[in-house]
């Protein structure tokens, strides 16, 4: 996570805008067409016991070497996400993209969204389906729980790989993400008619049945318990994570956006992650804050050459 969730500016400022009787109408409206969205949501992935609930995860399968996509924060769908990633790096790895509580097909949790407990539960899943040896790959703020990850269970990880992923004492880490009033927007039907007027936008690299499917578990998990619960602990997230760093032993990869013109010093937080570690790389990437949409054919080939780069693991 580098800045407030699109989401949320959006809404508020729909709210202010949206005359009372549209709002009564959209609310009406809202509660028909949840009932039709879900059950147009299609089944994806696999369904794993974690915490005495159901994390899905999408799993390639495979013998190579296996790779964990972890998503940033509010990505509604990360098994459909990071589908043009998964794509690129299919044919040579074992590719598994988790989809922690709240998001894509799991199940909610009353479970606090710290690092920590998001990190536990992730591990959970990779235990389910044997998995103890893996390069862990993250998104946005995935790159703050990979931190406590990686405290925990540094011995099964081969590398990290981040995607403009968030590091300690960002700009901007100690402000909070304004959540009040999002289940009533939601509840009132604004994030439903926002999402249909943003329908028509370009879907970027996703078929117009993916792009679909998205929508729709944006619709439904854009607001989710669990998410605005994750959206509430980002700053002590955030918080905890300020003296923490990688395993000098650790391997880590940074993808970040070139020439970042929101975050001040963006390139440099990175460099000096890497530079903390043995085996340190920072990789600048024309785009936005998804590179995975944009960029996964580069993201996969210097992943790769990175790994082969690594002493025999």
């Amino acid at each position: 996570m580098r800045k407030p969730l699109k989401i949320t500016l959006l809404t508020i400022g729909a709210l202010l805008a949206i005359p009372v009787v549209t709002l009564a109408t959209t609310s009406i409206v809202n509660v028909v067409a949840t009932k039709s969205d879900l059950a147009a949501i299609t089944s994806y992935g696999t369904l794993v016991p974690v915490e005495g609930k159901q994390m899905n995860v999408v799993d390639t399968g495979g013998t190579g070497e296996t790779i964990v996509l972890l998503p940033g924060l509010g990505t509604a769908a990360p098994g459909l996400d990071f589908g043009p990633l998964i794509d690129q790096l299919h044919g040579s790895y074992r590719v598994i993209a988790v989809e922690p509580f709240g998001t894509g097909l799991s199940d909610q949790t009353d479970s606090p969204r710290t690092s920590e407990n998001i990190a536990h539960e992730v591990h959970e899943a990779l235990q389910q389906l044997g998995v103890d040896r893996y390069v862990l790959m993250g998104h946005s703020i995935a790159g703050i729980y990979a931190l406590s990850y990686a405290a925990e269970y540094a011995d099964e990880l081969v590398a990290f790989v981040g995607i403009d992923s968030s590091v300690p004492n960002q700009p901007g880490w100690d402000e909070p993400i304004p959540t009040d009033g999002l289940v009533a927007l939601r509840d009132l039907g604004v994030i439903r008619a926002l999402s249909w007027i943003s329908g028509d936008a370009d879907p970027g690299p996703f078929d117009d049945r993916t792009a679909e499917q998205m929508r729709l578990l944006t619709t439904r998990n854009s607001t989710s318990p669990t998410m605005l619960d994750e959206m509430d602990h980002s700053r002590s997230n955030f918080g905890a994570a300020r003296d923490l760093a990688f395993p000098t032993t650790l391997p880590v990869l940074l993808f970040v956006v070139k020439n970042d013109a929101e975050l001040d010093g963006w390139r440099e937080l990175h460099d000096k992650q890497a530079a903390s570690v043995d085996h340190g790389q920072v990789v600048a990437l024309d785009g936005e804050h998804y590179l995975h949409h944009t960029q996964s054919p580069a993201i996969a080939d210097d992943t790769a050459a990175f790994l082969e780069s690594l002493p025999v693991r």
